[in-house]
């Protein structure tokens, strides 16, 4: 999309300035037809950057603007209309909507493995992201190891992907116990997301701590658990701010910690 309407916006949200980004996709959107393809790239590119900032509800209602700009400028089953619909399924999970999250994305799997080529491909792993979080949200930790297992079984590049798919795994496995395994999980993520360029780094910044901190909690590593929570909730807070949903969950997490040394 370089040298595109919606290049500045999209570089902007790669770089992590989501206010900005979110800014310019709305000048964009608001500068085009109703009909226009770039318009509708630019009401995405701004409801995920306002996502990004902790306005959950916000994001969903710009998502719910795209979806029928995407609809009308690619199809409804285009790759792209449906990456749209998994991404703002994980929206209504951070609004703790989790029923109706894993409905959508168990829909956008269905639909995907209908198609064929790597977009598909990428698009079902994705969503099957979105499925994991909101099975372990439910308390269903076994079908979520599950799910996260096959994933990984059929997404083996080292990317973003294999990364949120590593850090369900290891959340499963948290929400069974199982914090041994939850923490060598956390390790292999850690891997791959120091392995990531800068620009697909952003998402997931305090992802990989909150992972490390809940295992070394569940094993009674406390001191050790109280520092990555505190990693995360200082990384969550200055990218996404104090309402995002994991800055929530990494506060919620030290005031567990500091309950249990009190």
């Amino acid at each position: 999309m370089t040298r595109t309407p919606v290049a500045e916006a999209k570089a902007l949200y790669e770089a992590g300035r989501y206010a900005e980004a979110e800014a310019e996709a709305r000048a964009v959107a608001r500068s085009r037809s109703r009909d226009d393809e770039y318009g509708a790239v630019a009401l995405f590119i701004a409801a995920i950057a306002t996502g990004a900032q902790g306005r959950h509800t916000e994001s969903v209602v710009t998502y719910d603007k795209a979806l029928p700009a995407f609809r009308r400028a690619f199809g409804a089953n285009h790759w792209l209309t449906m990456k749209l619909r998994s991404d703002r399924a994980q929206q209504l999970a951070s609004l703790g909507r989790y029923a109706e999250c894993e409905a959508e994305c168990v829909a956008v799997v269905e639909a995907a493995s209908r198609g064929a080529g790597p977009d598909m491909a990428n698009l079902t792993a994705a969503a099957r992201n979105g499925l994991i979080f909101a099975l372990n949200a439910q308390g269903r930790h076994q079908e979520a190891e599950t799910l996260a297992r096959e994933a990984l079984a059929a997404h083996r590049a080292p990317d973003r992907t294999s990364l949120v798919l590593r850090l369900g795994l290891a959340r499963s496995l948290n929400g069974q116990a199982r914090h041994e395994d939850a923490l060598a999980e956390a390790h292999r993520a850690d891997e791959l997301y120091s392995a990531l360029p800068e620009s697909q780094r952003h998402p997931d910044k305090g992802a990989v701590e909150l992972a490390h901190a809940t295992a070394l909690l569940g094993l009674q590593r406390t001191p050790e658990a109280r520092r990555q929570a505190a990693a995360a909730h200082h990384a969550c807070l200055t990218s996404f701010g104090l309402e995002h949903s994991r800055t929530v969950e990494a506060q919620t997490l030290l005031d567990r910690i500091d309950g249990t040394r009190s």
